[in-house]
C-alpha cells in the first residue's frame, strides 16, 4: 500500500524528495521556466542497454536519512528514496495507478465474496534466495497492527479486513480474515473484507499492503524491537533488483544486483545514493557530481543550461501544507481526539492565518516561477476527483482582519489578544532543509504580525526533519500550527491522512461530518464514479471551509539525469511503489 509519505524542507515533494517550495537566491518569476518544464520529457528516451556501471544518484536534504528500512514502519520519503533500487512493490500499474498483473503478483477482487486474493509469482525470491510465501504477505498486516510496532501507518481502513480490529486490541493471537489456503509456504493468501472498496482496483487504496515482508528473517525479533533492530537498519532483504551492500549511516547506500531478482539481472553494477546539502545541489549538477539529481527550483536558472544532461520533469502527486494543532492523538483509545480549548480551535483564527499568508509572492521570489499556489487538498493529477471550484485562501490582509475582529481577537497594543482577554502567543514549527527556508519562515512570521498575531517559531528557530517530524507526531505543547508536506498515494482516498483513527492526521481533527464524508469516498454508492466524485468535491468544500489544513504549493519536479543513460522514468506503468523501476535503467550502448 503506498501511503503517503511526509516530506522535508518546506514541503519537499517525491520519491527523490525534490524541493518544492523551493529555496534559493532571489529571482524573478518566469513563466517561460514553467513552460519549459512543461515540455520536457517524463522519461529519458529508450535506447539499447550495455551491462554494467555505478549510478550515483543525490538525495538533497541538510538532515541524515533515519534509515528505516521497512515500508511498515518508515513514514519518511528521504527513507523510501533510500530504499528504492531494493524496495519493490508486489504490484505493477498502468499509467492510471490501476492494478495490473505484471509485477511481483497478481491481485483477484470478488466483490460478491467480498475477497482479494493475492498470490506471489513462483520465483520472486529474497535476496537471501528464500521465494517469497503467503506468510510474507500476511505479516505486514501483523507489523502494522500490533501496538508495540508503534506503525504509524495503521488506521481505520485496514480495520475493513475481518479480525483486524481484534488483533490491534490485542484481543485476538492472529488475523481471522487473512486465510492461507495452501499453508504459510504456499504462495497465496485470501483477505475477507467487511465491505468492498472502489478503490481496491488501484494502487495506494490503503484497504490492503502492497508490500511483503520477510518473516523468517524477521520472526524472532519482538514486535517492539523491530524498528531499532538491525535486520531492518542495517541488514534489510528485498526482493527488488538490488540488495544492500554498503551503509554509511545517515548519509550514504550502495546497492548491488539481487542475484535471485525474479525479472533478471540488473543492467547496473551498483547503484549509490548519497546524502547532498541543498545549498550544494546546484554545483553537483552543474559539475556532474551525480549522474541523478533533482534540480532544487531556486537554483534552475544557474543550472538550466548544463551540458550532458538530460531534463526529466513532472508534477507530483504532492502539496505543501500549513496544519493547525486541534487535538492529541490516544493512543490508548487508538484514535485522534479534538481540543474544544485548543488555541487554534476557532474557524476564523485558522482562515485569517491563511489568508495573511503570500504564497503567490514567495513562489514568485524564491521558485522561479516552478511551484504554484493550490487551492484544494485534492491535486490536479487526480483527474475529475479535483475540485476546481474550490476558492482556497488568496492573500487577502482585509478579510483575515475582519475575521479576526468579528471574531473577537481584539487588539491590545500591538498584538491581539483572546475573545476572553487572555495574551495569545502562537508557536508555528517549519523545517530547515532548504537554502531560502529562513527567509520564508521569517516572510510569514511578517505577515501574521501585520494582522496582530504574535507568532513565533516553536523553539525560536527552524527544525531539523527529524526533530519536527518527532515533535509533530508526539502532539508537543510547543507546536500550535506548522508548515510540512505530503508525498502522495496514487489513490486519492484520505484516510490515510485524515481519518479520525490515522497516527498520520497529524492536526488531530476528527469530526463527524469528516467520518462521514471519508467513509462515503469508499461506500457501495461509490462503485458509481459520478458518485465518488461529487463526494470528493464535497469533502474538499468542507476542508476550505474548516481550514484544519491549508493547502499551499506543488511544484515541476525536475531532474539531471546524465545523457549517457537510458531507462530512467517518472510514469506511473515505469514506476513501481512510487520508484523508478532500476532493473530497467543503464548505460546507453
Amino acid at each position: 500500500m503506498k501511503l503517503s509519505k511526509v516530506l522535508g524542507s518546506v514541503g519537499v515533494v517525491s520519491a527523490a524528495a525534490l524541493a518544492l517550495v523551493a529555496c534559493g537566491k532571489s529571482g524573478q518569476n518566469n513563466n517561460s521556466n514553467a513552460k519549459e518544464a512543461k515540455k520536457f520529457p517524463t522519461a529519458t528516451s529508450k535506447k539499447a542497454t550495455k551491462q554494467g556501471g555505478t549510478v550515483t544518484v543525490a538525495l538533497e536534504t541538510d538532515t541524515p536519512f533515519t534509515g528505516i528500512f521497512s515500508d511498515e514502519l518508515s513514514t519518511s520519503a528521504y527513507d523510501s528514496s533510500v530504499a528504492a533500487p531494493g524496495e519493490e512493490s508486489l504490484f505493477d500499474t498502468d499509467d492510471q495507478y490501476k492494478i495490473n498483473n505484471k509485477g511481483a503478483a497478481t491481485m483477484k477482487l470478488d466483490r460478491k465474496a467480498k475477497t482479494v486474493t493475492i498470490t506471489v509469482k513462483k520465483g520472486v525470491k529474497w535476496s537471501d534466495g528464500k521465494q517469497v510465501n503467503a506468510k510474507d504477505l500476511e505479516y505486514p498486516y501483523e507489523i502494522l497492527a500490533n501496538k508495540k510496532t508503534q506503525a504509524q501507518r495503521y488506521d481505520s481502513t485496514l480495520e475493513d479486513i475481518e479480525g483486524m480490529k481484534e488483533y490491534h486490541e490485542g484481543k485476538a493471537k492472529t488475523i481471522s480474515g487473512i486465510e492461507m489456503p495452501d499453508g504459510e509456504n504456499g504462495r497465496t493468501i485470501v483477505i475477507h473484507f467487511k465491505q468492498m472498496k472502489p478503490s481496491m482496483y488501484f494502487s495506494g487504496n490503503g484497504c490492503f499492503w502492497e508490500s511483503a515482508a520477510p518473516y523468517h528473517y524477521l520472526k524472532d525479533v519482538p514486535f517492539n524491537k523491530l524498528q531499532s533492530c538491525d535486520q531492518i537498519r542495517k541488514k534489510p532483504l528485498y526482493f527488488g533488483p538490488f540488495k544492500l551492500d554498503k551503509l554509511v549511516r545517515g548519509q550514504s547506500v550502495t546497492w548491488v544486483p539481487n542475484k535471485y531478482y525474479w525479472r533478471g539481472k540488473p543492467k547496473l553494477n551498483k547503484v549509490v545514493i548519497q546524502v547532498v546539502s541543498p545549498n550544494s545541489a546546484s554545483q553537483a549538477i552543474k559539475s556532474h557530481k551525480f549522474d541523478i539529481a533533482s534540480v532544487i527550483n531556486s537554483q534552475w536558472q544557474q543550472v538550466k543550461n548544463t551540458k550532458n544532461v538530460n531534463w526529466v520533469a513532472q508534477v507530483p502527486l504532492a502539496y505543501s501544507y500549513l496544519g493547525f494543532k486541534v487535538g492529541k492523538f490516544d493512543a490508548k483509545a487508538g484514535k485522534n481526539v479534538m481540543n474544544k480549548d485548543s488555541k487554534v480551535a476557532n474557524k476564523s483564527l485558522r482562515q485569517a492565518i491563511a489568508y495573511a499568508m503570500n504564497v503567490d509572492a514567495v513562489n514568485k521570489r524564491y521558485t522561479q516561477g516552478l511551484s504554484f499556489h493550490i487551492k484544494t487538498l485534492i491535486p490536479e493529477g487526480f483527474g475529475a476527483y479535483h475540485d476546481s471550484s474550490v476558492k482556497g485562501y488568496d492573500y487577502n490582509l482585509k478579510k483575515a482582519n475582519q475575521l479576526l475582529d468579528r471574531a473577537g481577537y481584539k487588539k491590545k497594543g500591538k498584538w491581539r489578544v483572546q475573545p476572553n482577554g487572555k495574551p495569545l502567543v502562537l508557536h508555528f514549527a517549519t523545517m530547515s532543509g532548504s537554502p531560502n527556508a529562513e527567509a520564508i519562515a521569517q516572510n510569514y512570521l511578517q505577515q501574521w504580525h501585520k494582522i496582530g498575531l504574535n507568532v513565533k517559531l516553536t523553539g525560536g528557530r527552524l527544525m531539523e526533519f527529524n526533530s519536527f517530524y518527532d515533535k509533530v507526531q508526539n502532539d508537543s505543547k510547543d507546536i500550535d500550527f506548522f508548515q510540512a508536506g505530503w508525498q502522495l498515494a496514487s489513490e486519492p482516498s484520505q484516510d490515510s491522512m485524515y481519518g479520525e483513527t490515522s497516527p498520520m492526521n497529524y492536526e488531530r481533527f476528527a469530526t463527524p461530518e469528516n467520518n462521514k464524508l471519508l467513509e462515503e469516498m469508499n461506500s457501495q454508492k461509490s462503485f458509481d464514479s459520478k458518485y465518488r466524485v461529487k463526494v470528493f468535491h464535497e469533502w474538499q468544500q468542507y476542508m476550505n471551509d474548516q481550514a484544519f489544513v491549508v493547502p499551499l504549493s506543488n511544484s515541476y519536479s525536475i531532474s539531471a539525469v546524465n545523457s549517457k543513460l537510458t531507462g530512467f522514468s517518472t510514469k506511473p506503468s515505469q514506476n513501481n511503489n512510487g520508484h523508478q523501476l532500476w532493473y530497467q535503467v543503464g548505460y546507453a550502448k
